[in-house]
């Protein structure tokens, strides 16, 4: 399937309807078999400990996991997560950026399922493995007046 919305079209489209993750989270790369996303980590994205906290890693998965399934149907903002599972699998340190390296495993018309594995920015073992189920609104047909 080919794409339909590059990095920028996804960076675009993140501020402009999520802008509250567009300061955290980058798309960096789409291709037809994998994306990778970018979320910066600060102070806010910290845990007692000094690592990332979950709810970062998990955030950074779902933006991540939606991007790669935008990429390949279009702007539809109303695709929502309907399942996730998340394994959490080593601490990442503070200081250092994570990256979400993502895979579409089917791409129905009313359902995608992909996965997403965590990694350091450096390289390295990954900290998190997690798979999605999005559900994909209907399409509207063209004269439709809703």
């Amino acid at each position: 399937m080919d794409i339909l919305m590059d990095a920028q079209a996804l960076n675009a489209f993140l501020a402009a309807d999520f802008p509250q993750m567009a300061d955290s989270v980058s798309v960096q790369a789409v291709a037809p078999d994998r994306l990778v996303a970018r979320l910066r980590v600060d102070a806010r994205h910290l845990r007692p400990g000094g690592t990332v906290g979950g709810p970062a890693i998990f955030a950074l998965a779902d933006v991540a996991i939606y991007c790669a399934i935008l990429s390949r149907i279009g702007p539809v903002a109303l695709a929502v997560t309907t399942n996730a599972s998340i394994d959490f699998m080593r601490k990442p340190e503070a200081g250092r950026d994570l990256l979400a390296e993502c895979r579409i495993l089917k791409l129905g018309r009313s359902l995608a399922v992909a996965e997403a594995l965590v990694f350091p920015d450096e390289g390295a073992d990954p900290v998190a493995r997690c798979s999605m189920t999005y559900a994909i609104p209907p399409k509207k047909p063209e004269n439709s007046p809703l």
